[in-house]
């Protein structure tokens, strides 16, 4: 481990001097150990502490590169665990969906979209968290494509309110173009006839998961899990306002704007959209594609059905899944123009 030296990694550096690595380190640890062990142990420290111990050893290596420092993994690991530095626990949550309701619920566009820009694609869930006398529950909004939570909205009750107040917030803030696709569960806080009018007064074309299938939801899932491991898990609130206020400050300042994030090349959501629009140079960006499902296709839930793995890959949307008097029509962007409609759905059929 040292600095760099200007644009030089240490690597860049030995094959100048014609030195092998090993050698250097070698070399520097019989030299310096202590100050060397130090510079590291420090460096470690304070991005834990800066990260309230919500950083594992493969984020503390990547923000030591972005700080200049070379150290190994393996070290990292090792130094956490010496120090008792390691990131806290997380536990499992629970399911707040309710999709047994005579509600109309939407085709499935979410899984086959290609996303090319923000605003294509929102992602909603809603969670559980258990203060010391109540449950409370969070709405959360999130885009896809830079993993930002573009709207959330806290309550004590699971009423539409809570997530009608999430839409809002996100509408008010992104102010998304006609075409958006916002996916969600088929719980009745979606179905129902408020939140669908909030979406068709701002173009939003609607889309809904199949029943136990929550993979094409997993986005808004693996944020949920970040906030329960990293926030809520590690600390104790003392009432609603006390827990608004903390989930306030880690998605508005720590993760939209500082937490690094693996899918997006270790950048945070907003520097990633700065980054990606910068890169557009002021020129518009390409709509989402869309892909339909063609005649015999299936999903993996009929691999139960069959006994048989299915043999399109990846998996494919089923025929059936389209809700009774769905239309194509309110699909704005261009790309759907080209897709057929799905066939007729009679009552009954499910």
């Amino acid at each position: 481990m040292m600095p760099r030296q200007g644009s030089l990694g240490v690597e860049r550096m030995c094959q100048l001097a014609q030195v092998s690595r090993a050698g250097f380190y070698r070399a520097l640890q019989q030299s310096q150990p202590a100050e060397e062990d130090m510079v590291v142990r420090t460096a470690i420290q304070q991005i834990v502490l800066e990260h309230r111990r919500r950083y594992g050893s493969r984020r503390v290596v990547r923000e030591l590169r972005q700080r200049g420092l070379q150290v190994n993994r393996k070290r990292v690991l090792r130094i956490l665990r010496e120090d008792n530095l390691l990131a806290l626990p997380w536990r499992r949550f629970v399911f707040t969906t309710d999709s047994d309701h005579p509600l109309e619920v939407c085709l499935n566009l979410a899984r086959r979209m290609r996303l090319t820009g923000i605003n294509q694609l929102w992602v909603a869930d809603i969670t559980y968290i258990r203060l010391r006398h109540e449950f409370v529950y969070l709405a959360v909004l999130l885009d896809v494509f830079s993993r930002k939570v573009v709207g959330w909205s806290l309550g004590r009750t699971l009423e539409t309110r809570l997530v009608l107040s999430a839409l809002e917030l996100a509408i008010a803030e992104r102010q998304p173009a006609a075409g958006l696709v916002h996916h969600s569960d088929r719980g009745v806080q979606y179905a129902c006839a408020d939140y669908v009018a909030l979406l068709q007064e701002h173009h939003i074309v609607p889309s809904m998961s199949r029943p136990g299938n929550p993979y094409d939801n997993a986005f808004c899932e693996s944020f949920i899990k970040t906030l329960k491991r990293e926030e809520i898990n590690g600390n104790t609130y003392q009432d609603l306002a006390d827990l608004r206020a903390h989930i306030a400050e880690f998605i508005e300042q720590y993760y939209n704007r500082q937490r690094l994030h693996s899918a997006l090349h270790y950048l945070s959501p907003e520097n990633f959209e700065v980054q990606h629009q910068t890169r557009g140079d002021g020129h518009a960006q390409p709509t989402a594609s869309v892909s339909f499902f063609r005649h015999g296709e299936i999903s993996p839930s009929d691999v139960g059905k069959t006994g048989e793995l299915p043999t399109a890959t990846p998996p494919l949307i089923v025929m059936d899944e389209s809700p009774a008097g769905y239309s194509l029509a309110s699909c704005s962007p261009a790309e759907l123009a080209s897709a057929s409609p799905a066939a007729e759905h009679h009552p009954g059929e499910d």
